[in-house]
């Protein structure tokens, strides 16, 4: 492996996993709207028709060596008029070094509540896959005998749950879970010195509506909340336009943290392109020029079923 220099930042960007710590961990996503089911196993389409396809990419603080890189695939269909199923993997990695792979299959059951309402429920299961590799660097501070938490490589794998409720009209929804709760040590004590990583139990509120505001134009706005043991809470608010039900743009605004500017586009009836930039506003901003995502969205039709249910505002 080719040698190189750990930088201040990206020794930070490891210790925060690499040590004791009880902040955020999760990845983040700009357009979470669209990526739901990484973060809600209830998350439930309610379209009878499609088999739902989605990848995420996300390339954060660009500039800053070893910022993090997430990218995501989701697959969700429903297999009856109460129950989904599906499939979805998560990679994030820290300047190829710290390394984290979830792979976890999804179970919903919808609940009509009323003629126009519907209530899922959803279960998450599957294995985190966490990998620590330190070979072929040296810390600026000196060797790495000088920090044991980079003395050894970690592979190590846990397997977790998630839950999560979603509840959603055709012009709003709103979804609560917890897709990771079971908490995890990835690294353990050392030498009688604690150097630890613990996967802390996240938290995801977010909702959103539709308003109408001309049969050519729509006002979609949304906000997320994710909370942790230890840390902030930190909050998205989101304002979109959808014209003529082909092009979404947006902006954005992460509390403390970030500026956003959204798009996508409808392609074609089935595939829809999206692309979101932060703009950062705390003092890490001066280290990095933003940071980019680009989503995929392909609704697949089926033969399965004839008649669906009215779309749902997350795909408006």
């Amino acid at each position: 492996m080719k040698n190189f220099t750990i930088t201040p930042i990206l020794s930070v960007l490891i210790g925060m996993l690499s040590l004791s710590t009880v902040a955020q961990q999760d990845p983040q996503f700009t357009q979470y709207m669209y990526n739901q089911s990484i973060i809600n196993p209830a998350y439930a389409t309610a379209n009878k028709s499609e088999l739902n396809v989605g990848a995420l990419y996300r390339s954060q603080w660009v500039g800053i060596e070893g910022a993090p890189k997430t990218a995501s695939l989701f697959i969700h269909y429903p297999v009856s008029d109460r129950v989904e199923v599906g499939i979805s993997f998560t990679n994030d990695d820290i300047g190829n070094v710290v390394t984290e792979n979830n792979i976890y299959a999804d179970f919903a059951y919808v609940l009509p509540v009323s003629e126009t309402a519907k209530l899922s429920l959803g279960l998450k299961a599957g294995l985190t896959l966490f990998d620590a590799n330190f070979n072929g660097f040296n810390l600026q501070s000196g060797g790495r005998d000088t920090d044991i938490a980079f003395n050894e490589n970690i592979t190590q794998s846990f397997p977790n749950v998630g839950l999560g409720a979603f509840y959603f009209t055709d012009k709003f929804y709103i979804g609560l879970s917890a897709p990771n709760v079971l908490t995890t040590t990835h690294l353990e004590n050392e030498n009688g010195i604690q150097s630890t990583g613990v996967q802390n139990i996240h938290f995801f509120l977010n909702s959103g509506y539709v308003f109408d505001i001309s049969p050519n134009l729509r006002f979609k706005p949304s906000f997320l909340v994710k909370g942790v043991k230890g840390a902030p809470l930190t909050a998205d608010i989101n304002a979109n336009f959808l014209i003529n039900d082909t092009l979404e743009v947006g902006i954005g605004h992460r509390l403390e943290d970030s500026v956003m500017a959204l798009i996508n586009f409808k392609v074609t009836p089935e595939l829809r392109l999206g692309y979101a930039y932060d703009y950062t506003t705390s003092n890490l901003g001066n280290f990095n020029s933003g940071s980019h995502e680009i989503i995929l969205l392909y609704n697949v039709k089926t033969k399965f079923w004839i008649n669906g249910y009215d779309r749902s505002p997350r795909f408006f």
